[in-house]
């Protein structure tokens, strides 16, 4: 059988990870992990440049000169079969609103028209990734979630993706649903955290590795930010557990690694509920995500 590579790339808020993919096997070439910091509200040519950077790092480091495709975890809204982005109001690409990421992408490569780009949502790239982790989940049904800038979600019914239906919310999102005063990624996200740590203690705090560092050092209103986070995400999970009847559910994303300040209030919660599910957080949130994506170019 011949081996055929493919790059995997991981986008989200504020990173961007690469790396080589054996398409075969399904594994990552080693050394060609290569990850970048960003702020992703930066012009597009300096977005692209950083993307740029980061993807011809992971090749040269891979030493492998046949790649055949590229798939790409992207959050949404996100028009992923044609490439165009509809990010809009979340803090992030906010500049990208409207353009065909597909187009950017080969053209700053240097690669054809015509070679193969494939866009899918992060979430599912996560959830995917995690039943080729987790061999067992291939005869299970599975609600993988995201918890980072946004709130992502995926429904995956023995190893395939379910998006539509009865039995999940529209288009597999959870990000959009209603709850509390708003939707539910303004109180189960990096934002949501930040805005309710700054109703409790007055103080505007840069981001979510501020907030984590005061918790686990004793702030007490930073613990009760994340535990309260805790009983949110499983509120608004737990309809859609249940309608779905999943059998396991995966929590990663950026946040899961505060998975110590949280899961034991979503627990409770799930367990108060009277749900009986087995629950998970992922060690390796962005070897899942590009192990799934490029799954859809196997597929």
């Amino acid at each position: 059988m011949n081996t055929s590579y493919a790059i995997g790339l991981d986008i989200g808020g504020t990173h961007i990870t690469a790396a080589v993919i054996n398409k075969t096997e399904m594994k990552v070439m080693e050394l060609s992990l290569y990850k970048e910091s960003f702020d992703s509200n930066l012009p597009v040519n300096q977005v692209i440049a950083i993307w740029k950077k980061v993807i011809n790092t992971a090749i040269e480091n891979s030493k492998v000169e046949n790649i055949t495709g590229i798939a790409v975890c992207m959050p949404g809204p996100f028009d992923y079969e044609k490439g165009i982005c509809w990010i809009k109001d979340q803090s992030k690409y906010e500049h990208f609103y409207g353009l065909n990421v597909r187009d950017l992408l080969l053209e700053s490569l240097n690669f054809s028209n015509d070679f193969p780009v494939l866009f899918e949502n992060d979430a599912v790239c996560f959830g995917k990734g995690e039943v080729f982790k987790q061999q067992e989940n291939l005869s299970k049904k599975v609600m993988a979630v995201t918890l980072g800038t946004g709130l992502g979600a995926c429904f995956i019914d023995k190893g395939v993706s379910i998006s539509t239906g009865n039995e999940v919310p529209t288009d597999g999102e959870i990000y959009n649903l209603e709850y509390k005063e708003g939707i539910a990624e303004d109180y189960v996200s990096v934002r949501g955290l930040l805005s309710h740590y700054k109703t409790l203690s007055g103080f505007t705090l840069k981001n979510g590795l501020e907030l984590y560092d005061l918790a686990i050092n004793g702030d007490q209103q930073a613990v009760k930010v994340f535990e309260t986070m805790g009983e949110d995400l499983a509120e608004v999970v737990i309809p859609w557990i249940k309608n779905f009847s999943a059998e396991h559910i995966i929590i990663g994303g950026k946040i899961a690694n505060a998975s110590d300040l949280f899961l034991s209030s979503f627990n409770k919660s799930i367990k108060k509920s009277g749900l009986e599910i087995q629950v998970s957080i992922s060690t390796d949130n962005e070897i899942a995500a590009l192990l799934g994506a490029v799954s859809f170019l196997r597929d």
